[in-house]
């Protein structure tokens, strides 16, 4: 007997890949495995708005908190290449996310605020209302504002 979604994730989630497997159509859960799958892509976009959203509020560190530049300066970078690497990889590997990236860059920079507002001293009224790089700008290793 194949487990219920519900009830038992993984034992569902096995059953129907085996009877996706053995072709016995008739037999899936098709709700809900279009519901996991729909699930699926969308912890891809967030992921990237995440990981994108660490990105802005390292530069935007850098770029607005340059007296604590020098102290933080390899912590920084570690966090701005390190974050540059997984959006880079995400991509590679989920090639339809570019076709997202103006509205995550959108959301990215509304959640890089949050990260200022709990971890920095920065007022967010001294930030633009529209994220001040480009995706582009972002992805470049030589990129470092100023």
């Amino acid at each position: 007997m194949i487990p219920k979604h519900d009830e038992d994730f993984y034992g569902w989630a096995m059953a129907e890949a085996s009877l996706l497997r053995q072709h016995k159509w008739s037999e899936l859960d098709i709700e809900h495995l279009a519901e996991e799958l729909e699930s699926m892509g969308t912890s891809e976009k967030r992921e990237l708005i995440n990981r994108m959203a660490q990105l802005i509020f390292h530069l935007l560190k850098w770029q607005l908190q340059p007296d604590y530049r020098e102290f933080n300066k390899r912590s920084w970078e570690g966090s701005i290449i390190g974050q540059r690497k997984q959006i880079s990889r995400l991509i590679r590997d989920n090639p339809s996310l570019k076709s997202i990236l103006s509205q995550s860059l959108v959301d990215s920079y509304e959640d890089s605020q949050v990260f200022i507002r709990k971890e920095t001293p920065i007022d967010l009224k001294l930030l633009p209302t529209e994220c001040p790089y480009t995706f582009e700008q972002m992805m470049n290793d030589e990129f470092y504002p100023e």
